[in-house]
């Protein structure tokens, strides 16, 4: 098995490097753009305006850390355009309506943009030179799901159930199909997918997701409702996924072999009830805060067992995740606390980012 590689050295790698990022006004995009501001990369983000406020993207003043266009990603035309002016070498794929049950409400909307989204950037990426290396970025729900105690492989079938999963399957297959149709020759862009599971950590403020609910309780001083406290998810810090995306960017940059998809998921254990989960953010968040179940009349499908079996990108690139779910839970609570008292959340997220490269050290050791 190759050595783990250590995040700092792929940091530093990136000084320099144009990265476009598409849906970078988001919760896991502005988290991303962070660490190559950081990085000293030249950033272009293109997305639509911040999902609702507040925003995480404006609370950190990522406008003036990076080259930000506001954009549909549906509009091929300004996506072009915008390939043709940065000439980019790494592309990095997160614009997406990601909300199972918004997906409900709005299922072609969702779809014109996850799946015609996918299609447009690959198509850029087909019509520019520059482009070494593409990363699209979708998720644990892209798998038909079973309800099966052990992790989905990268081999398993893709069919998700809801319009957002199977939109988000359905962008995979598309990513596919590029791949073998048009990126086959030697020197093409090395093109993979990552297939993330839930994420969580400071600035998400997005409805219909257990921890900014939970916040969102705790700040009115009223009970935490859950809908399903017996789910089983993936949970992992945000920053685990985003690292695995970087590593994988470089690491298919260097050597095309290594362009696959990818389960990036946390270890076994971090596989966690939501109820657990709940528990969890009460303890570290006190002040008397609780949370009750209620299930909720009419509700939509949502899988109740899902993990990732990660063992592929673990062997490849290689990735580890570094924290646990307690410890997301407890830098989640942090940031939100520093975001409470009005201090710079810029510098939180880079308090957190340097405190997961020195975790990373300490775990696997300096290798390259």
């Amino acid at each position: 098995m190759n050595q783990p590689m250590d995040p700092s050295c792929f940091l530093s790698w990136f000084q320099g490097k144009k990265v476009l990022v598409t849906g970078h006004t988001g919760f896991k995009g502005s988290w991303l753009c962070a660490a190559l501001s950081l990085s000293g990369a030249e950033v272009t983000g293109y997305a639509l305006n911040p999902p609702g406020e507040p925003s995480l993207f404006e609370l950190s003043g990522m406008a003036e850390r990076m080259r930000d266009v506001r954009g549909d990603i549906r509009d091929f035309g300004a996506l072009k355009e915008v390939f043709e002016q940065t000439q980019p070498e790494i592309v990095l794929h997160l614009a997406a309506q990601p909300i199972v049950r918004l997906s409900y409400e709005e299922p072609r909307y969702t779809y014109e943009t996850n799946v015609m989204g996918t299609v447009n950037v690959l198509e850029c990426v087909r019509l520019t030179g520059s482009v070494r290396s593409f990363l699209n970025v979708t998720t644990d729900k892209v798998y038909l799901n079973r309800e099966q105690d052990k992790g989905y492989r990268e081999e398993d079938p893709l069919d998700g159930f809801d319009p957002y999963s199977n939109s988000k399957s359905c962008s995979e297959l598309v990513t596919h199909s590029y791949k073998n149709s048009f990126f086959h020759f030697r020197g093409a862009p090395a093109i993979s997918t990552a297939r993330a599971g839930n994420v969580i950590g400071g600035g998400d403020f997005a409805r219909d997701r257990i921890i900014p609910d939970c916040i969102r309780a705790a700040l009115a001083g009223r009970p935490i409702r859950l809908r399903n406290p017996h789910s089983i998810r993936p949970y992992q810090h945000v920053l685990e996924p985003v690292m695995a995306y970087l590593m994988l960017a470089r690491a298919q940059m260097e050597d095309p072999e290594k362009a696959d998809w990818y389960n990036v998921g946390p270890d076994e254990e971090n596989c966690v009830t939501t109820g657990t989960l709940a528990d969890l953010f009460v303890r570290c968040w006190g002040e008397g805060s609780s949370w009750i179940s209620e299930a909720e009349a009419n509700a939509v499908h949502e899988a109740s067992y899902l993990k990732l079996d990660s063992t592929r990108i673990r062997e490849s690139i290689p990735w580890e995740p570094v924290w646990s779910v307690e410890k997301a839970v407890q830098e989640t609570v942090k940031w939100t606390r520093a975001w409470q008292r009005g201090e710079n959340v810029f510098r939180e997220m880079e308090r957190e980012i340097q405190l997961y490269v020195s975790d990373w050290k300490a775990e696997n050791g300096k290798a390259l």
